[in-house]
């Protein structure tokens, strides 16, 4: 018996090492292949690039040179695809498995053959057909000139003439007869030739115009506005023009003038010398870019009127603002009304060749009119263009929602339609190459949206749309791409939050630009929506796909709408699914399910199939309690964005994702987290109550708050209890909005951002946390004084730190747990504080770049001690004071004499026993908006005085329940007006 089992041991011993020796074998030779074929298609991408981009500059009419372009586009894709796919496979595979490498090996082999042979083929296409020859007989167009059409070229001359009237009307304006300081508005857009900033511009650098003026300057405005900043700005460009056009002798006079007001400090000295040196001259001043009616009151407040004929230009895309801008007060509500109903009046002529009302003779087309006009918004071309379509089309609502709502097959096909298309298509042909990619993705987002900055600019990381620049993260650069499309008007800017550090935050897409982008992205295979009425026709290869929140297929026509292998981003709005998660998306970079609808747990279990997921959101999802183990095969994800989920805890293979560089969970919205508490609270209640719920999903919806019962099952029952709220209640209540973290997070070392840890389950995370250096971003709650000194310890470490949010529950909150930091990340630049602290930490006062500070529940009694140490922070600019920040039987601040000289947006918001807010003349210099909230309480007479002494203010924001004290409203009212720069008050909801 024993040498039987010696000889079978020896038998199997023997055939182990023979596969060993030819699995080695086959290994070597598969290597060699692979290599041999990954170099060859890696030189293929290099030059399929640099070939792109050549096409790109030279911009061929030619359809075959078209066709064959758009094919070495799809090539370049499927090699990139290739190689990207040839290193996850094998960073995936486990080393002492060698049978599972050698497949992996295999299957990339076989794939790199196959692509190999479509790389050649392309190649060879352009032998046969002859599409590029080594030298062209066609002359060369310079770069940024498109060759348009016959039929276009007569709508492009007609839109030169149209503009070189345009330019004509202006310089006559500008040279009138008249010695008094005038004021010329433009409103629209810039984004095309007949834009008013191309016809602004071109009349501006009219040699004969300079002539006229003993100085120029072509502003730009830049956001946030700064008064200081802007004069400056002036300043230079008369400097360097005058420089230009002066001899020798007038140089060091004029010189001596201007930089007598550069080295002016003071704002109001500054002011004041600037209009003493214009008083004197006569002055062309074009302000491009003007948002609101108090910037202009801000900044006419500069220029005298001289009596030497000067003129202000002013451009801007808001109508209410060019007609406010020009004329005195008693004509600016005539003026209103005529530039608000010119592009109404325009349009209604070009349609019925007379000035009618549609109330009366046509009151079906209103809403129709209203929907075609928002497209046309601020583009004077489009509403005379489509104007003079509809004159020629059935006056009915069918006729006209039909356009509305096909204008991008409209502007495709129809001739009378070809100039606007032409026109918007110079922008989007003007861009840069590395632009256009950017530019194509917005298509993804619906009409209208906002769309947050961060989440392009990670998203378009995650896509790779940048490539490294030496001194700069690839986030930078991104960012720069989208302050670049701005500048350029392919997007419009916005701004979701008054209390962002980047004074734009968000941006939006012009209607028609929009349809450009649709049209482009289509063609290039890049974008495909799925929604209503979007056919049943096979979209074929789409590297982007969204789903829209009205599409009602099923999974057999998802499946076959698209080919999902190919896919690179899934982005859902809304009506979600189970099956728009497949694992036929081998090829996945981004999955953003940002929204508020019915995703749960069990719709995430086959997540971890997805290997080359770099950006991962599920944003809103509360119904979401737990992340699946298999999250840890996602090595090249680089975002998760769990933030306003139910999740807890971060499961321990999260410890694998070494190139994870954003952990954002938790939400610090004021009563956000009371809210997503008060079902925990109730937990002896739910454990009874889970094994029914088990037993009858139903009831989960009630549990829950789950609105479609279909999609909940027991699983998720049993997730949510076991995974989140019962270890909520047997750690006794932890503090809500975190997540804990495994130990071992200091692996990832690549961690930029990471919010929120609860730390309150142990201190290991905390010398974890000390050791992510490169972090700038932190966000930590489960404070107290039994881990203070190793949170204090960790920041300490953290050099790099930007933004710091701390928070702790209970009676004692942060008191006592933050005066170990003895030396705070010197950079830091927000500061965020939820809980208890009785006294503001003495560290503060060394926060030299500090620009946010938020308090929130601090109970802090020594309000003139605070106030003063706040007031000192050179360059604190936004200042939130929320829910008992402050307390005692009488709270009073007291802003006082040159105290808070940076601060421009204040929020006071239920601060109880709040009896007064004072300002003295000299704080607060550069106060914007001052926003208040009583809570229940209502404000009493008096609250605030001083109003008249904040110079910059432009608006004081008042929540709508605290409008019902007419007296305290009226005594507002009369502060504000005495004060010169004229702010408005408003009303703000909570609800909004």
């Amino acid at each position: 018996m024993e040498a039987t089992a010696i000889s079978i041991g020896k038998s199997v011993l023997s055939g182990a090492l023979n596969y060993a020796q030819s699995a080695v074998a086959e290994e070597v030779a598969l290597q060699l292949g692979v290599q041999r074929d990954h170099s060859f298609i890696s030189d293929e991408l290099e030059m399929m690039r640099g070939f792109l981009m050549a096409a790109h500059d030279e911009r061929d009419d030619n359809m075959v040179v078209k066709i064959w372009v758009k094919q070495v586009r799809d090539v370049s894709y499927a090699v990139e695809d290739c190689l990207m796919d040839f290193v996850v496979r094998l960073e995936n595979q486990s080393w002492w498995c060698l049978s599972r490498k050698v497949l992996a090996r295999r299957y990339v082999a076989e794939q790199m053959k196959e692509l190999r042979a479509k790389v050649e083929e392309v190649s060879q296409r352009n032998q046969r057909y002859h599409l590029i020859k080594g030298s062209s007989s066609k002359p060369t167009s310079a770069v940024g000139q498109s060759t348009i059409s016959g039929a276009t070229m007569s709508a492009a001359d007609d839109a030169r003439l149209k503009r070189q009237k345009a330019k004509m009307d202006l310089v006559k304006l500008i040279n009138c007869n008249d010695d008094a300081l005038r004021v010329i508005a433009f409103w629209g857009t810039s984004s095309s030739d007949l834009g008013e900033t191309s016809i602004i511009k071109s009349a501006y650098e009219d040699p004969m115009i300079h002539k006229n003026f003993d100085c120029c300057a072509w502003i730009t405005l830049v956001y946030p506005f700064n008064q200081t900043d802007f004069i400056q700005s002036i300043v230079r460009q008369i400097y360097v023009n005058s420089l230009q056009e002066t001899g020798e002798e007038g140089k060091s006079a004029i010189g001596g003038q201007v930089l007598k007001m550069m080295a002016t400090v003071n704002k109001d000295g500054l002011a004041h010398e600037f209009e003493r040196y214009l008083n004197f001259k006569s002055y062309l001043i074009v302000l491009n870019g003007i948002r609101t009616i108090e910037e202009w009151d801000c900044i006419k407040s500069c220029f005298p009127d001289n009596k030497k004929g000067s003129r202000i230009i002013v451009s801007t895309e808001q109508v209410e603002v060019a007609s406010l801008c020009i004329g005195a007060d008693d004509e600016a509500l005539v003026h209103k009304k005529l530039f608000a109903d010119q592009s109404l009046y325009a349009f209604y002529k070009k349609v019925f060749k007379e000035t009618v009302s549609l109330d009366e003779r046509y009151p079906e087309l209103v809403e129709p009119a209203k929907l075609i006009l928002k497209k046309c918004r601020g583009l004077p071309l489009a509403l005379v263009t489509i104007g003079g379509f509809l004159a020629n089309q059935p006056k009915t609502a069918f006729e006209w929602r039909k356009l509305n709502e096909h204008i991008s097959a409209e502007l495709e096909m129809n001739p009378e339609l070809e100039t606007i298309k032409a026109i918007l298509m110079k922008s989007y042909d003007g861009l840069p190459y590395y632009l256009k990619a950017c530019f194509l993705y917005l298509a993804i987002f619906p009409e209208d949206q906002k769309i947050a900055r961060r989440r392009l600019v990670r998203r378009w990381l995650a896509e790779g749309y940048s490539s490294e620049v030496r001194g700069k993260s690839l986030e930078e650069i991104l960012d720069g791409y989208f302050m670049e499309l701005i500048s350029r008007s392919m997007i419009l800017p916005s701004q979701r939050s008054m209390y962002s550090r980047k004074g734009i935050d968000s941006c939006h897409v012009h209607d028609l630009i929009r349809e450009i982008a649709i049209s482009k992205s289509m063609e290039e295979n890049l974008v495909f929506t799925l929604e209503e009425g979007c056919g049943l026709n096979n979209q074929g290869t789409v590297r982007h796909l969204a789903v829209s929140s009205n599409w009602k297929g099923d999974q057999c026509e998802f499946e076959n709408m698209v080919d999902l292998s190919c896919v690179r981003s899934l982005t859902v709005f809304g009506n979600w699914r189970p099956f728009y998660i497949s694992d036929k998306m081998r090829l996945l970079r981004v999955l953003d399910l940002e929204g508020d609808w019915d995703l749960v747990d069990h719709h995430l279990a086959h997540i971890g199939k997805l290997v080359h997921l770099r950006y991962l959101s599920l944003k809103g999802q509360y119904a979401i309690f737990h992340l699946p183990n298999s999250l840890g095969n996602l090595r090249q994800l680089q975002t998760l964005d769990i933030s306003g989920t139910s999740i807890t805890k971060l499961p321990r293979t999260m410890m694998k994702l070494v190139k994870m560089q954003r952990i954002l969970a938790g939400d610090m919205k004021n009563g956000y987290y009371d809210e997503l508490r008060w079902p925990l609270i109730r937990l002896p209640l739910y454990s009874a109550g889970c094994c029914v719920a088990c037993c009858a999903p139903g009831l989960g919806k009630k549990l829950l708050g789950i609105d479609d019962v279909a999609q909940f099952n027991r699983r998720d029952v049993c997730t949510a209890f076991y995974c989140s709220m019962l270890p909520y209640y047997v750690a006794g209540g932890r503090n809500p909005g975190g997540v804990e973290v495994p130990r071992g997070v200091w692996k990832l070392m690549a961690l930029d951002t990471l919010r929120t840890v609860d730390v309150s389950v142990g201190k290991a995370v905390l010398e974890d946390i000390k050791k992510l250096t490169r972090l700038r971003k932190l966000g930590v709650t489960g404070i107290n004084k039994r881990n203070s000194q190793e949170l204090c310890s960790a920041i300490a470490r953290l050099s790099s730190l930007e933004s710091l949010s701390l928070h702790s529950e209970g009676e004692t909150g942060l008191s006592g747990c933050l005066d170990g930091l003895s030396s705070p990340p010197e950079n830091l630049q927000s500061l965020k504080l939820r809980g208890t602290l009785v006294e503001l930490p003495e560290w503060i006062q060394g926060l030299k770049n500090l620009v946010k500070l938020k308090l929130e529940w601090s109970s802090i009694s020594e309000h003139d001690a605070a106030m003063q140490v706040l007031g000192n922070l050179p360059k604190l600019a936004t200042l939130r004071l929320l829910y008992d920040s402050f307390i005692g039987e009488e709270v009073s601040f007291i802003f006082c004499r040159e105290t808070f000289p940076s601060l421009k947006v204040l929020k006071l918001y239920c601060i109880r026993n709040l009896k007064s807010v004072g300002f003295e003349e000299g704080a607060a210099p550069k106060l914007e908006l001052l926003r208040h909230y009583n809570g229940w309480m209502s404000p009493s007479v008096g609250l605030f005085s001083g109003l008249q002494h904040l110079p910059s203010l432009k608006e004081f924001m008042l929540e709508e329940s605290n409008w019902r004290n007419t007296e305290f409203v009226e005594q507002l009212q009369g502060q504000l007006a005495e004060n010169d720069n004229k702010p408005v008050l408003k009303s703000w909801s909570r609800v909004s």
